[in-house]
């Protein structure tokens, strides 16, 4: 008995810090963006309450607010694509080869630990026009039209871009998770699989990956639900622009409250950001679970 409740003290002084650290930086800011959100106010001078005026106005009276959720949507499909089942490839790739295994995993993982900043500025380069960056002046060899294509001020491709380039960044992060998985899968299921005549893509599609199913569920939550707050990538890359083709339900909070000083809308955005998260976070992990029964 002693024992036990000497495990669950330590076991509560290591969740207490983060739990304190998580309580006062995301509970409370959320508690006071809901505050914020019954009031017209511009960040200073008088507080105006106005009821659920700002809510009624972003949900029937704001067409912007309605484009940044299917923009939003359409971000974070890309994402889970690119960083979930994109790290999955490369992690069964990883798995496959024995020499300069531990350089590619080096290269591949460089891009998540350099700064959002630094990164959209080389994207920035490499998508230049003028002059030609990397990416038009490679395409040009197979058209001379590639030399002036437009990539990042494209109204119908910029979200593709900057979906992709934060794909992209995060994509290393999820090949790790991935490998780590697919290496402790035990070997006796692979043999046995192979025993009974199954070829190496049988191998990994009915037996290593669905062992390591639970991982590849938790990081598509994490991608998610990352996705759907996104805003560096995308305020770096494009400024929600050109227009709004490329904004996002973060960056159209941080220029209503910050850009227009309409902190108490802005503060109605967020809340139903997280409304928003929290709906589409639970509601894909019954539908994973469901399928996992």
């Amino acid at each position: 008995m002693q024992g036990t409740l000497g495990k669950k003290r330590t076991i509560l002084g290591f969740l207490l810090p983060a739990t304190i650290i998580y309580f006062a930086f995301v509970v409370v800011s959320i508690i006071w963006a809901g505050y914020y959100s019954f009031f017209d106010w511009r960040g200073v001078g008088e507080m105006n309450f106005v009821g659920f005026k700002n809510y009624i106005t972003l949900l029937t009276e704001d067409p912007v607010f309605w484009l940044t959720v299917k923009n939003t949507i359409v971000y974070m499909i890309i994402n889970v694509i690119i960083q979930v089942f994109g790290g999955l490839l490369l992690a069964i790739f990883l798995t496959r080869i024995t020499k300069f295994r531990s350089f590619l995993q080096t290269m591949y993982y460089v891009p998540v630990v350099i700064s959002s900043v630094a990164f959209c500025q080389i994207f920035i380069k490499l998508f230049s026009v003028t002059p030609a960056g990397v990416v038009n002046s490679v395409l040009s060899i197979f058209s001379s039209s590639f030399l002036e294509m437009e990539w990042i001020s494209n109204a119908d491709i910029s979200l593709y871009v900057a979906a992709f380039v934060e794909g992209y960044k995060y994509v290393g992060l999820y090949m790790v998770i991935s490998y780590a998985a697919l290496i402790a899968v035990p070997k006796e299921l692979s043999e046995a699989a192979i025993i009974d005549g199954a070829n190496l893509f049988q191998e990994y599609l009915y037996v290593r990956i669905p062992y390591i199913k639970g991982v590849i569920v938790a990081n598509c939550i994490l991608v998610v639900t990352g996705s759907l707050r996104s805003f560096d990538i995308s305020f770096l890359l494009t400024q929600g622009g050109p227009g709004n083709a490329s904004e996002l339900m973060s960056t159209y909070m941080y220029k209503q409250a910050f850009s227009s000083l309409e902190y108490g809308y802005g503060s109605a955005i967020a809340i139903a950001i997280v409304i928003i998260c929290l709906a589409i976070g639970f509601g894909f992990r019954r539908i994973t679970e469901g399928k996992e029964e």
